[in-house]
């Protein structure tokens, strides 16, 4: 469905066949057809039998009124604009539905339009003794004129329809899913669906995502939320989009909104990629939830996209952690914790012995100890660039590896026995 009227088309009217005298011969008869149409839909259709004296019936008879004078101005001028009664008949099509009429009524009253139209067009090319085939012409003419006016009219009606409080909701929610899908919906879709509705396609959108501290879904929609924010509250996964960067007092407004709530903010993206950081907003709660991130009522994860990355496939993670440790197997969990930590910092610190020993609060000589340990243990491993690179993707990928149960010397196999390694797995507890 197709919300946008198209004012002023390239394409030629139908009336552009027409011979232009048509009009001269038309014009005298518009004020009474006008009221003859009004009468005769007031006639026929029970809906519009109420007196037409108010705003409303003032509405009713612009709309016709405009309707017969733009067709017989299109036979003298074919380029004369349609801006003005397309958008009356777009009004139009909006009052009806807030005057709860149905849409059979609406397109009732445009084919007795039409119909009373046609008997009056047949009456004036008799007296005036048209040809059977400029009739013809004129009768097609007229019918797609009409048939152009009543679509205009229907997404008039449409539109005030979706906005109705339910059915508002129930669009935004349709806008939300059609900008998170995978791959990206197409522009011209998201514009139709947002015309719709009145929300202003912004180019750049932040997503959040949503974690109830209770464990109990925010209602449907929060009234606190401002008007431009797409937001689905009451599933599982609560989310929302604000347009544009989400500043400071809007945050502040959110929080309002949402109390007793963490919310993960994604970066501010074009929209196209707004699915992708939503993921990233909704990977920082769940690392959040397993201790790999600091857990704080606003996470931003534009400051931890490395510590995404790194844990972006938790498997593959775990068998390099695995991989790279394995020399520890042997040792306590006291140990590998203690160890782990200190080659944390070394990497940190470049080897600087002092600033470790600041960094772990322990004596320097304590740190000379502990990294004579991990030279004997991880050998030249620690002068490799690409090895010192992968274990500090593995520490900070969260927590320390759990113990393994294979000893060292199973899972490391002597070079001339030439058999392979075995699989090694976390110990049960």
């Amino acid at each position: 469905m197709s919300v946008e009227r198209g004012f002023d088309q390239a394409a030629p009217p139908p009336t552009a066949a027409l011979p232009r005298k048509l009009a001269d011969i038309l014009r005298p008869e518009l004020a009474s057809l006008a009221a003859e149409i009004v009468e005769e839909i007031r006639a026929t259709i029970p809906a519009y039998a109420r007196p037409l004296d108010g705003p409303y019936g003032k509405s009713i008879r612009a709309g016709v009124e405009y309707a017969i004078t733009l067709f017989v101005a299109q036979i003298a001028d074919p380029t004369v604009s349609k801006e003005q009664s397309h958008e009356v008949h777009h009004r139009l099509g909006q009052n009806e539905m807030r005057e709860g009429r149905s849409l059979d009524t609406l397109q009732s009253a445009y084919r007795v339009g039409a119909r009373v139209s046609w008997r009056r067009i047949m009456r004036v090319g008799r007296r005036s003794g048209l040809s059977s085939a400029v009739m013809s012409q004129l009768a097609d003419a007229m019918l797609a004129f009409m048939d152009e006016l009543a679509s205009v009219a229907l997404d008039g009606y449409l539109e005030a329809k979706a906005r109705t409080a339910g059915a508002l909701d129930t669009w935004r929610r349709k806008l939300l899913h059609l900008i998170l899908e995978t791959p990206p919906a197409s522009p011209k879709a998201i514009a139709e669906l947002a015309q719709l509705i009145g929300w202003p396609v912004p180019s750049d959108a932040t997503p959040v995502a949503i974690c109830p501290a209770s464990g109990v879904a925010p209602a449907r929609r929060h009234a606190g939320l401002d008007a431009d924010v797409l937001a689905e509250l009451d599933t599982p996964d609560p989310k929302l989009v604000v347009p544009g960067e989400l500043s400071g007092p809007r945050l502040a407004a959110l929080q309002v909104a949402l109390p007793d709530c963490r919310l993960a903010i994604g970066p501010c993206v074009p929209l196209a990629s707004v699915a992708d950081s939503l993921r990233w907003a909704r990977n920082s709660l769940q690392l959040a939830e397993r201790g790999v991130l600091a857990v704080r009522p606003v996470l931003r994860a534009e400051e931890h996209l490395a510590t995404l990355l790194v844990n972006s496939d938790t498997g593959l993670v775990g068998t390099l952690r695995h991989r790279l440790f394995a020399p520890l197997a042997e040792m306590t969990g006291k140990q590998q914790e203690r160890l782990l930590e200190t080659l944390r910092a070394w990497l940190d610190s470049q080897g600087n012995v002092v600033e470790i020993a600041e960094r772990l609060g322990v004596h320097p000589q304590t740190v000379r100890y502990r990294m004579r340990q991990l030279q004997a243990t991880f050998g030249e491993s620690l002068k490799d660039p690409a090895a010192r690179f992968e274990m500090e993707l593995a520490l900070r990928a969260g927590a320390a590896p759990l113990p393994l149960r294979y000893p060292v010397s199973e899972l490391l196999p002597s070079p001339r026995s030439g058999g392979s390694r075995p699989q090694w797995t976390s110990q049960q507890p």
